[in-house]
């Protein structure tokens, strides 16, 4: 998994999958957002793994962002999760066949809410169910993505620790630096680390927040990535995706987080496959 020194440069990570399917015509709402499409049009979520493969992706995550029961229960799918689960590493897989496959393990409720946060027992109790059916779907490694409180980011790390999955976990924070919750960065780095996660970073906030992350994701002495977004969400729970940042703007932000050390770059909501494309070949050209 230490991809990185092997392709002496960060390892690249792939770029939105909800956001990129509905930018192909693919429904991606509430409740159930990309997971709908593996009901509907499993070929398309085939084809945007595809194409970040194409676009030279080292790594890429399967659809299982939606897939926890927590949330099929609210489309009447609750007893699916581990099935679809098993789907979305498939299509992964066969998109990437012989290649790194994460499997995404988000905050349970609103990434952006961290008030919505369920009780202690809930998070570890449902964390621990979806971080099982992906280990059992065969992925590579767990990323804890988009969380927004420390507590349930630890609980995610401590299942996949205990269940013996390697684990990335990523942290939505604010331009000050700060988890959505408010707590400092550097605590939840320092929190994470005994469960010996792979990486830690920042995922799903615009490049200009980056910057005030960098202090503590450097001081943090583990290997840190960063995938930012592009767009805002809407109160649908759609994704207002922002047009404002070219690929090749995009992936000058890229090459700064890699300059600044980190060891993986990616893209979160918003970005594309013309996105990773330009960050491939600019990393590839430093």
């Amino acid at each position: 998994m230490a991809a990185h020194r092997a392709l002496g440069r960060p390892v690249l990570m792939d770029g939105a999958t909800g956001t990129e399917l509905e930018r192909r015509g693919i429904e991606a709402g509430l409740p159930l957002w990309s997971t709908h499409a593996l009901r509907v049009a499993p070929e398309a979520v085939r084809d945007v793994h595809a194409s970040y493969v194409q676009a030279g992706c080292d790594w890429i995550t399967a659809n299982t962002f939606r897939t926890q029961r927590r949330v099929l229960a609210r489309a009447g799918l609750g007893d699916l999760d581990a099935a679809l689960t098993r789907q979305a590493v498939q299509l992964a897989r066969e998109a990437h066949p012989g290649g790194i496959v994460l499997g995404s393990a988000p905050s349970l409720e609103d990434c952006y809410r961290p008030d919505l946060v369920p009780d202690d027992d809930a998070v570890a109790r449902e964390q621990e169910r979806h971080v099982a059916n992906l280990g059992a779907a065969g992925v590579d490694a767990i990323l804890a993505e988009t969380h927004n409180t420390l507590r349930e980011a630890r609980a995610v790390v401590r299942c996949a620790y205990e269940q013996r999955l390697p684990c990335l976990v990523g942290f939505v924070c604010d331009e000050a630096g700060s988890l959505l919750s408010g707590e400092p960065l550097a605590e939840a780095i320092e929190a994470v680390a005994r469960f010996e996660p792979l990486a830690v970073g920042v995922n799903c906030l615009p490049p200009r927040a980056v910057s005030a992350c960098l202090p503590a994701l450097v001081a943090g002495g583990l290997p840190f990535f960063v995938s930012a977004n592009l767009g805002a969400p809407r109160a649908d729970g759609s994704f207002e995706r922002s047009d404002e940042q070219s690929p090749e703007e995009f992936a000058t932000h890229g090459c700064r987080f890699a300059a600044d050390g980190a060891s993986l770059v990616g893209g979160c909501c918003g970005t594309t496959p013309a996105h990773l494309e330009a960050l491939s070949r600019s990393l590839s050209a430093r």
